[in-house]
């Protein structure tokens, strides 16, 4: 199997940080990866694709206060 892709988001190099505090995300074969793009070799989280469109739905809408 081939290793995960990790891409950021092309806004990550925009703002104060200058996308310092961005996160990664990967297609992986049991959902999808997300992992600290400052610390990549830390681990990631996986999510089940639902699980991941639930997240990215709630942090859009502003309901986990970040």
């Amino acid at each position: 199997m081939n290793p995960p892709v990790w891409r950021k988001s092309s806004r990550s190099g925009s703002g104060a940080g200058g996308g310092q505090d961005c996160v990664e995300v990967a297609a992986l074969a049991e959902g999808c990866g997300i992992r600290d793009s400052k610390a990549p070799d830390a681990g990631h989280l996986t999510l089940s694709s639902e699980s991941f469109a639930q997240l990215i739905t709630a942090v859009k809408r502003g309901e986990l206060h970040l």
